[in-house]
């Protein structure tokens, strides 16, 4: 029977106690007064925990090739039968798993009440600051507890969230250990921009393709609905693609976001965008601008793209000549946006950066470097996008690195 001692009680580490249990002595140090605190917040409280189609373009990491040895049918397996072992029951839409309930603190409950069936021992209130590694065993704190295990698994998250105890606290123990650091930054989070006519649109939802370039060149898209913002742009579909945007503008390049307001159109080329425009205002010919695009976008959007595009809304569009018309069309489809910011770890939802997936053997979760030393979850340097994957992710790597020890 090994000792086995987990650092933090969130989903990959109340995962990897559950997996690491059978024959094993295992004690979980846990920051906070309960467990599974992020767990909560997660969805709005509704806790999007999984998500069927599990293709590795909704992962993203510093090193791609050594996430896809990650992946394989039977961790997904695993990972269905693990929830199933835990009580919990799917709500399923879209492929999208939700608790039953429709409540994220039935995720947490489940991890934790099986987790003390299973022998589990959990230590509240509980910071690791330190950890050595003597010969075969590790130390927590010595200098103060002292405490002897066998193998560790690091589980305390990243640095997003800072309030729920995701400190980066972590980083400093896998460093300890001479593992490398890809820096951490902000993904799933709103963008910033600098424009003037931003207090003009903010509280505006509709739904739009985002895509993100550096400088000329398209990086990557997304689409959804779309939040206007006093500060710049939210919403699912940014939040996928933001994962990229505080390392361009560490380099200084210029990043901007293409909005396409007319998503449906995005498959049509632009003389066939044109002649829909032209369709219309000859079926409804008395329709000033503001009236016709009132049909296509929110009425309050009109009144912001039109000044943009430096157009009178009271006109008709056969008052429009051909450049006007082009300008128009090209604002309300691939409307550019500078971006010169993201907001910060506080309303990030994960980060990108982490430990170097190159140290970890992602078929075990065992470090390369230290011998018994195991790392799960947001720690590593893996982010998903909206839709369960962060979840997924923290739980698939929990019950491979339990599993393992």
């Amino acid at each position: 029977m090994a000792k086995i001692a987990i650092i933090g009680g969130g989903a990959a580490g109340l995962t990897a106690s559950i997996n690491a249990a059978k024959n094993n002595q295992v004690t979980i140090f846990e920051r906070n007064s309960i467990c599974g605190k992020k767990i909560t917040i997660t969805g709005n409280g509704k806790c999007n925990y999984w998500n069927e189609n599990q293709d590795i373009s909704n992962y993203h990491s510093d090193d791609p090739e050594q996430l896809n040895n990650f992946f394989d049918d039977r961790i997904f397996q695993e990972t269905k039968a693990f929830f199933k072992k835990i009580g919990l029951i799917p709500f399923i839409k879209d492929g999208y798993y939700y608790p039953y309930s429709k409540q994220a603190i039935s995720v947490r409950n489940a991890l934790e009440r099986t987790a003390l069936k299973c022998g589990v021992e959990i230590k509240k209130d509980f910071l690791v600051t330190d950890i050595i590694k003597k010969e075969d065993s590790f130390f927590i704190n010595p200098q103060n507890e002292n405490l002897k295990f066998d193998k560790v698994i690091i589980t305390s998250g990243s640095k997003c969230a800072p309030k729920t105890g995701s400190d980066g606290l972590g980083y400093q123990l896998a460093a300890s250990f001479s593992h490398k650091i890809i820096k951490p930054r902000p993904a799933l989070v709103q963008l910033v921009s600098d424009a003037n006519f931003l207090k003009r649109w903010a509280k505006i939802r509709c739904e739009a393709l985002v895509k993100l370039y550096d400088e000329n060149k398209e990086l990557t898209k997304d689409r959804g609905e779309i939040q206007l913002t006093d500060y710049g742009v939210s919403g699912i579909c940014v939040f996928n693609i933001s994962y990229l945007v505080p390392k361009l503008l560490e380099k200084k390049q210029n990043i901007f976001l293409h909005i396409n307001f007319l998503p449906f159109l995005s498959q049509k080329t632009f003389e066939e965008i044109f002649t829909f425009f032209n369709d219309r205002s000859q079926e409804f010919s008395r329709n000033t601008l503001d009236e016709m695009l009132e049909e296509l976008i929110p009425y309050q959007l009109v009144d912001v793209l039109l000044k943009e595009a430096k157009i009178k809304k009271e006109l008709t569009w056969q008052k429009l000549n051909y450049n006007d018309q082009k300008r128009l069309i090209l604002t309300l489809t691939d409307f550019s946006l500078k971006i010169v910011d993201t907001l910060t770890f506080n309303e990030a939802q994960c980060a990108s950066g982490g430990v170097s997936l190159k140290e970890i053997d992602m078929k075990t979760m065992e470090s390369k470097k230290v011998k018994n030393l195991y790392f799960a979850g947001e720690i590593l340097d893996v982010n998903g996008n909206c839709g369960g994957y962060n979840l997924g992710f923290a739980f698939m790597s929990g019950i491979k690195a339990g599993k393992s020890c």
